[in-house]
Parts: C-alpha cells; structure tokens; sequence
C-alpha cells in the first residue's frame, strides 16, 4: 500500500522534468521526503516557482530552468541520472484545439527528445505522463488498456503520439519506458486560476469567494478522480516494476466514477456554503463519462491505491483552505 515504503539505491537520482508543475512538484516533494536526489527542470511556462521554493535549501534538490523543446537542455539534465519521471507537457483538450501546432512541439517533440536524451545517458527507467483522453470516443466502461476509440483533441493525439514512441523507444532501442495514464488528477498545489483551470481546485476557490462557478453541460458527466498521493505512488512503482512493464502505458486511477454535479454538492456541503451552479455549454473535445480498470496497473507496477475520492477531496480541500 502507498510508496513511501519503497526503496531505491542510496545514491539514486531523480530528474523531474515539469518539477514546478502540479504533479511534478508533488513527485519531487514526495522523492526528497524519501532521502533521494531530486533534479527539477521546469521552464515555468505552466508551472510556478512558488511549488518548488521550499526545496530550496535541500543539498538533494537542484532547479534548472529549461525548456524540453531544447535537445541539449534535455542531454545536460539527463547526465547521471537514474529514473526520468516526465511530466513536462501543456494540458487542457480546449486549449490544443486553439494551439495544436505548440502542442505538437511541446508534447511530442518535447518528450521525444527527453526520451532520446535518457536513452543516451543510460537511464534505468523512462516514466511518462500519459492521459486518459488517449481513449477518445470509445464508449465502453471501464476504460481498459487496448480498447481506445477515435481521439477527439490535439491534446489527446500527442499523448497517444507519446505512448507509440515510449513503446518504440523499449522495442528498438531497449530504453524502459512506462507510460501512465492519468485520470482528471487533483490535490494540493493544482492550480485554481486561468481559464483552463481544473474543475475542483476552480470551485473550490469560487466557492470560498461566494462566487456561483459555472458547470459546462448538464453536470451529468462522470470522472474518475485520481488523488495527488496515487499518482505518486503510480510513478514510484514504475519506476521499480520489471521488464515485462516496459514499453506499455496503464491507467492510474483509482477505479471509482464521480458525477460532477454530485461533486458540486459535496464541495458546498464542505466549505457549509448554499448556491446553486449556473450551467454553460458542454466543452470541446471532452468526453461524457470517464472510468478506469485498474487491474493492468495493478499487476505489472504492483500499484494498490490507498485514496479513494472521499478521502482525497477531504485532504485537497483542507490544503486551500489553508493556502487560498
């Protein structure tokens, strides 16, 4: 259960690439809390320097600004490192479907040359963020690995794009690569602010403001939400899994399906606040309902979630309560 039982060799090094980014920050925190070597490199187009200032005068912590689109800056960050957990990507289905040229050199490009700059320097373990959206339209429940439909976004198309490299990348040049694909992951230090804001952190800040947030479509849509602490636990383990786990892609959820508005309501019922949400028009490229098998994951990374949605949204809302 959990990771923070795992063990790792005693010199062992981390690069996060995204490090300042939401999850990013989490993995280094949870990494440095372990005793191991921690190399953020993030160049804050998403991601805040707030989210990593704390590391700061950790002798196992280094900072380097730059840019995964730059193949140099990918080489010199690789140099001696261990396990590559990438994280560096834009997100939001809207958003690639205003800007799928930036999100083709960002995503893919981007992860590409991670992906090459580890093979080069020797890296034991490749893990990358994948998404949920690679299964597009298929409208079967729960999502299982092998089974994805037609993509319905530019964001979705370089995540799929990410998968076929990470599994080409195992095949013809024996790089270990894991692929995890996230389902609508929240927790502390996601961001509420912005436009492309996900929607718990942006409710609860609305909520606690006395602001009435706005659902887009009827709130019947449902989710898988995914704790911060599983999706720590997922790259650990990934990082320590076999090779029968390399070149392939796993959902990371924690198996449970949320219905939007239900969780409007039990946001209000937490934060003791009454208003009713106004609703707009469903978003673009989204899907309607979204529930995973874990039982892959489960499996070949030994991942065993301890998070349930309960558990998670009770400690996420504590934390803004405390740093909104």
């Amino acid at each position: 259960m959990g990771y923070k039982h795992l063990q790792f060799p005693a010199d062992s090094v981390f690069l996060v690439t995204g490090g300042a980014g939401f999850i990013g920050s989490n993995l280094c925190e949870a990494i440095l809390n372990m005793g191991y070597k921690v190399r953020c490199l993030d160049d804050l187009s998403t991601g805040f320097q707030k989210n990593v200032d704390m590391f700061a005068d950790n002798e196992n912590y280094t900072f380097i600004k730059g840019d995964i689109k730059d193949y140099d800056t990918c080489l010199k960050a690789c140099e001696g490192v261990d396990y590559v957990l990438n994280q560096a990507a834009w997100g939001s289905v809207p958003r690639s479907l205003e800007m799928p040229l930036f999100y083709e050199k960002n995503n893919i490009c981007g992860t590409l040359n991670m992906m090459e700059a580890a093979r080069q320097c020797g890296v034991k373990k490749f893990v990358y963020a994948s998404s949920s959206s690679v299964y597009g339209d298929e409208p079967n429940l729960p999502k299982t690995e092998g089974r994805e439909g037609n993509l319905l976004s530019p964001y979705a198309l370089t995540k799929a794009v990410d998968e076929l490299y990470g599994a080409l990348y195992t095949r013809c040049y024996g790089l270990p690569t894991v692929g995890l694909r996230y389902f609508n992951v929240f927790g502390r230090r996601q961001t509420p602010d912005g436009a492309y804001a996900a929607v718990i952190p942006k409710f609860i800040k609305m909520l606690l403001n006395g602001e009435t947030p706005t659902i887009n479509g009827d709130g019947k849509q449902s989710r898988d939400f995914t704790y911060i602490e599983n999706v720590i636990e997922a790259n650990l383990k990934a990082c320590l899994s076999g090779d029968e786990a390399n070149g392939e892609a796993f959902n990371v959820a924690y198996g449970g399906r949320e219905y939007l508005i239900d969780i409007y309501y039990a946001l209000c019922e937490a934060l003791e606040v009454n208003l009713e949400p106004n609703f707009g028009p469903d978003r673009k490229g989204d899907i309607k309902h979204s529930n995973a098998d874990i039982s892959k994951a489960k499996r070949l990374l030994g991942y065993d979630p301890d998070y349930d949605f309960k558990t998670g949204l009770k400690e996420a809302i504590d934390w803004y309560k405390c740093n909104l």
